[in-house]
């Protein structure tokens, strides 16, 4: 490709470890011109960036465009699924300014998981069979004429959290309660999908998508529940390995021509010219892949692991995904595996336990082939980082195996202190690749 090597302003929207790792990343390009953070209380990110002084307001956009005016911005990367869904890519871009991340119209795959049903539905997009309902009493008649307890959605953005697996019945019946009527994820459960179970193993595919050219990044294997052995409640996610969930071309040719290909056509015929991340949550069953649900934006831990093993320049990436020019970039991987841990705090997801003194990050970040990502942190009065969220930090490890790459994050992982230090010790322990070990 003739590349322009002009340097590039760039700003970065978002505040966690997904954040820390694509700034990291960016850092490593030789194009930076000046990177700017929207969210320098999170340490990792105040040691690569420097701070957006103008408010992230979407309805009164005005600052935040002067801003990138002023600082001659040439690239905007939205992290965060919020921003996206409320529009902030169709105000920031301009002439001169590209940005990476769909426009509200093409986020809404994501924030409104009933609209998701229909446009699959509509697109014959292999997925889980569900009904949407506005009403709990209906929702729960229907739940009552089921034979096993289906899975139970938010149907908004619930930051990873508004999806109840019951194991019962009753339980069943009591998310609804919790989501509908509780409100436990606020404004998000003002709908409720109520889906089949599908039985199999769950995939992250997630792929860069131009509006013209689709490149499918290396699979990924997400753990969602918070203890061991996938006990416990959802949550954005306790770890990933990469690659992982799917590993033959095969299923993932299946995955990019029956569900990618059909579920952006359908966007493109409702007028949706989508750029950035298209991420498919999956099941392989024994019928196949099957779509649990959209997001649209760079998964998070998925991301970390990811940005581990990418061997190309994230900024030209970035830009020509936004730019259209996506079949003109080179993408290669290296090392052959990385794994994540994501360390949480006491009370997650719940109520966690923030403004505790964190030990021995710098120690961890020292391992050979670990990185360390920020994710809920920041800097006390004394300047000490304390835990300020519920997923603490991302150890992430990368090796030539998988078993290499897990050994050097746990390593890592044992050596972070701090009171409540919650994580998980099996992330990427039944992955196949570790068979007879």
């Amino acid at each position: 490709m003739t590349q322009n090597r002009e340097s590039v302003n760039v700003m970065l929207v978002g505040g966690g470890g997904r954040e820390h790792a694509l700034a990291w990343k960016l850092r490593q390009s030789p194009r930076l011109g000046n990177l700017f953070v929207t969210n320098p209380e999170n340490p990792g990110l105040a040691a690569l960036g420097r701070p957006v002084d103008a408010p992230i307001d979407i309805r009164a956009p005005f600052q935040i465009q002067r801003f990138c005016d002023k600082n001659r911005i040439g690239l905007v990367v939205i992290g965060p699924e919020e921003p996206l869904a409320a529009g902030l890519a169709d105000v920031l871009a301009a002439p001169g300014r590209a940005v990476f991340g769909p426009t509200a119209a093409g986020a809404r795959l994501e924030a409104d998981k009933a609209w998701a049903k229909q446009l699959m539905r509509a697109a014959s997009v292999p997925m889980a069979d569900g009904r949407t309902f506005t009403d709990p009493a209906a929702a729960k008649m229907y739940i009552e004429t089921r034979e096993d307890p289906p899975v139970v959605k938010a149907s908004g953005l619930a930051k990873g959290k508004g999806v109840i697996v019951p194991q019962t019945m009753a339980e069943a019946l009591d998310a609804i309660d919790r989501i509908m009527i509780k409100r436990e994820f606020g404004d998000a459960g003002r709908s409720v999908v109520v889906e089949e179970r599908l039985e199999g193993h769950e995939a992250s595919v997630l792929a860069l998508v131009d509006g013209r050219t689709i490149y499918v990044l290396e699979a990924c294997q997400d753990h969602k529940r918070l203890g061991d052995n996938d006990t416990g409640p959802n949550t954005g996610g306790m770890g990933v390995y990469c690659p992982g969930g799917i590993t033959d071309d095969a299923t993932i040719a299946q995955v990019q021509a029956e569900v990618l290909v059909p579920t952006l056509d359908a966007l493109r015929c409702d007028g949706v010219d989508f750029r950035g991340v298209l991420y498919a949550g999956l099941m392989i069953t024994p019928g196949g892949p099957k779509v649990l649900e959209f997001n649209t934006r760079f998964g998070d831990p998925e991301c970390q692991a990811l940005m581990a093993r990418f061997d190309a320049d994230l900024l030209e990436v970035l830009l020509a995904t936004a730019t259209r020019r996506l079949d003109e970039v080179e993408i290669n991987w290296k090392p052959a595996a990385s794994c994540c841990v994501v360390i949480a705090s006491e009370g997650y997801p719940v109520n966690p336990r923030t403004g505790v003194p964190i030990e021995g990050i710098d120690a961890a970040a020292a391992v050979p082939g670990v990185q360390v990502f920020h994710a809920g942190t920041k800097r006390d009065a004394t300047g000490a980082i304390v835990t300020a969220g519920g997923r603490v930090l991302n150890v992430v490890g990368a090796g030539d195996s998988l078993a290499e790459a897990r050994a050097l994050a746990y390593r890592a992982a044992d050596l972070i202190r701090f009171t409540g230090k919650v994580m998980r010790r099996d992330i990427g322990a039944r992955a196949p690749a570790l068979a007879g070990q």
